[in-house]
């Protein structure tokens, strides 16, 4: 039988790829079940399917929010398989500027998405993993939940809550037969920059004249770094 992988944030960037990278894989070895929000932002994932060849019946699109536990056990129905092998959690979002002008929603937003989307997903698939006493699960973590970063705080504290979620269900899950990787991403040209919550830097007007200042340089430098620096997502 196949491995059967499922996907949580495919719109894009590392989500995207790594659907992609399997579908395709030359032994035909995954069926890749590749979840979306909203299943309109499909098509650079479908066009990109059809540019690298993907066998048919490699990739299926779902629709998954991961804010919603019904919408999270409808996509766990539609796996006409049956189980899921592989489980990558890495549905997330950003939230970017001085925490005293993020207001409650995108703060809110991003804790939703990042800490108990996460646990929702998890609470969805584990079950069947553990009976069956095998699997695996990645969660897309970030350097941002192993030290703190300037401007992020809100999503750093986000990523610390992932690195304490899965340390705990690592200790838990192996001898169910469940196996558990964090990974813990450095800069990554994906569109995360461009899908910030609330934007980048939120209502900047609320912030003193010197925050604003040092927000700027650190923008500036953000920049230089993606540029420089950052991985693609392959």
């Amino acid at each position: 039988d196949r491995t059967v992988v499922l996907i949580t944030g495919c719109s894009s960037g590392i989500g995207l790829h790594l659907a992609l990278r399997l579908a395709s894989d030359p032994s035909r070895r995954f069926k890749v079940y590749a979840t979306l929000r909203d299943l309109r932002a499909q098509g650079p994932l479908r066009e990109a399917a059809q540019s690298r060849g993907c066998p048919p019946g490699s990739l299926e699109m779902l629709q998954l929010d991961v804010r919603d536990a019904d919408s999270v056990a409808a996509a766990r129905a539609r796996v006409t398989e049956g189980r899921v092998d592989v489980l990558v959690c890495n549905a997330g979002r950003g939230l970017l500027g001085p925490l005293e002008v993020q207001e409650a929603g995108a703060v809110g937003s991003v804790l939703d998405v990042n800490v108990a989307g996460t646990v929702r997903t998890l609470q969805a698939f584990l079950p069947d993993m553990k009976r069956r006493r095998s699997g695996r699960v990645l969660v897309t973590g970030s350097m941002g939940g192993l030290m703190g970063l300037p401007f992020n705080a809100v999503y750093c504290a986000s990523k610390f809550a992932i690195e304490g979620l899965c340390e705990s269900l690592a200790v838990l899950l192996p001898p169910f037969g469940v196996h558990v990787s964090l990974i813990e991403c450095g800069p990554v040209r994906t569109a995360f920059q461009e899908k910030l919550e609330g934007g980048p830097g939120g209502a900047l007007d609320g912030a003193d004249a010197e925050t604003r200042d040092l927000f700027s340089r650190y923008q500036r430098h953000l920049e230089r770094i993606f540029h420089e620096a950052a991985q693609d997502p392959e």
